[in-house]
């Protein structure tokens, strides 16, 4: 229902000139420019459509099928209900009530797709005495303004509260009780100074792995590629990917074919806990490399004992070169056990089990400074089933989830895989949307997501023991019921 002609009141400061708008939600309505007024019923509707991959503009059409009547403008609604969940107390926990505040156990991705066209060229280097922090309180308080500021500004207006894309003052999104503080890792500024895409060098994609993505893309898509290539567009999908590759030596067709893939910017990148609830969310302005993952990581208050990345042996060699006084990965490089030819080849015949069995039961007695969870100090990076044939070192097999019983019980290391098969139907309007609003929108979108995973891990709780239990926190954030831990189906 479409109401016009209502009338709102405001109240002005007699001293400073401060104006008060109307805005009381207990009334049901919330008042985003004094003009348009959204009732908190639709709302809630387009946040729960957006959590079934709809996009507003799509949902007001809807309504306006139905109703017979036409909207306003639909990017002013849009605005209008980023701005409402900018004025709502969202926790932005970013925790699994099974998991706790400090997984154990991480898995870790980035969905390339999830783009912004902003050219990297336009963002401008950072002050020489930068030092890779960003404060992410104030940093996302910044964006959640310019999102609520846009009620104060009239379209067209100079808004002196949007945040433009810098690598000084561009932070990731960890948990309050996740991350060790407020001041977040964020070294992205370093790619500007690094090698040539093209130079081979490990943290970047090989010319097999961008092959591997192309194949992804429709033979439509491919074949225009192809054009802009300068490459014969005929013959099947698998021949014009064999092409695009053998020409991937020039830098230019590197170039084109990886900005096809990639986007301008790096996508985001994300730590899942093996429930696939997200811990950390990064929105990167330059194509993914270990060191995004190395910034999330170190950024934590307690560090994970099993990592898990597609390039676990890049991880382990960037973290050892920048933490070179920590012991976080020394012991056999992050694998799991000495890179011996026996032990390499007893992997390979799938021979070889190594057991950790406080992944299962906390360690006892417990090391000196070891993991709240397991009571263990070890620290390994592992690669996922998916990625394992890709394998860039003979020692990488020692590396493989399958050799540890505990994990390859219970662990899916494809959850971060299958949360952007999820989201990845959310690109046809968050990647419409300016790079504030995109990253305002997705992590509200995450923290929905998360809060939908954990509410249906209680039901199931619940539906157990009893509809009336009283389920609570503990200190570590996971579930319990009195003094007695509680395993969530998520």
């Amino acid at each position: 229902l479409i109401l016009l002609g209502i009338s709102t009141y405001r109240k002005t400061c007699l001293n400073c000139d401060m104006v008060y708008r109307y805005q009381d939600w207990q009334d049901g309505v919330h008042n985003f420019d004094d003009h348009l007024l959204l009732s908190i019923h639709l709302c809630l509707l387009l946040r729960n459509a957006l959590q079934t991959h709809t996009s507003v503009r799509r949902i007001i059409e809807i309504i306006e099928l139905t109703e017979r009547e036409s909207f306003p403008n639909k990017d002013r609604i849009l605005q209008a209900y980023l701005s409402f969940e900018g004025l709502t107390d969202h926790d932005y926990l970013y925790a699994c009530d099974s998991c706790g505040y400090h997984p154990a156990v991480v898995v870790m991705g980035v969905h390339n797709e999830g783009v912004s066209s902003l050219p990297v060229s336009e963002i401008p280097n950072p002050p020489q005495n930068y030092n890779g922090e960003v404060n992410a309180h104030s940093f996302w308080e910044a964006v959640t303004m310019e999102v609520i500021s846009h009620g104060l500004y009239p379209p067209g207006c100079r808004n002196p509260f949007v945040v433009e894309p810098t690598y000084h003052n561009w932070s990731p999104w960890i948990g309050p009780q996740t991350r060790h503080s407020d001041i977040l890792l964020n070294t992205e500024s370093e790619k500007v100074c690094m090698p040539d895409l093209s130079g081979g060098v490990d943290q970047y994609l090989t010319k097999e792995q961008l092959a591997d993505e192309v194949l992804s893309l429709k033979l439509s898509e491919i074949k225009n590629l192809c054009k802009k290539c300068g490459i014969d567009g005929r013959g099947s999908k698998m021949d014009l990917v064999r092409r695009l590759r053998d020409e991937m030596d020039s830098r230019a067709i590197y170039n084109q074919v990886f900005k096809k893939v990639r986007g301008a910017s790096g996508g985001w990148a994300v730590i899942t806990c093996p429930c696939g609830v997200v811990y950390s969310l990064k929105f990167n302005l330059r194509a993914e490399r270990p060191s995004d993952f190395a910034d999330l990581l170190l950024s934590w208050k307690i560090f994970p004992n099993i990592t898990v990345y597609d390039n676990a042996s890049g991880l382990v060699s960037h973290i050892n070169e920048r933490c070179p006084q920590d012991t976080l990965f020394t012991i056999h490089e992050g694998t799991l056990l000495d890179h011996t030819a026996e032990n390499i080849r007893l992997a390979a015949e799938h021979n070889l089990k190594v057991n950790l069995p406080w992944l299962k039961r906390r360690k006892q007695p417990e090391d000196v400074g070891g993991h709240p969870v397991t009571g263990s100090v070890e620290h390994y990076c592992l690669r996922d089933n998916f990625h394992q044939s890709n394998n860039k070192q003979n020692s990488d097999i020692l590396r493989h989830i399958e050799i540890v019983p505990e994990l390859a019980e219970t662990l899916s290391s494809q959850c971060a895989e299958q949360l952007f098969a999820d989201m990845r139907k959310n690109n046809y309007f968050l990647n419409r949307l300016t790079l504030s609003a995109h990253m305002f929108l997705q992590r509200n979108i995450m923290h929905n997501y998360n809060v939908r995973k954990n509410t249906r891990a209680k039901e199931a709780i619940q539906k157990v023991i009893s509809p009336q239990a009283a389920l609570v926190l503990d200190q570590n954030g996971f579930i319990v019921m009195g003094k007695t831990h509680l395993l969530c189906v998520c």
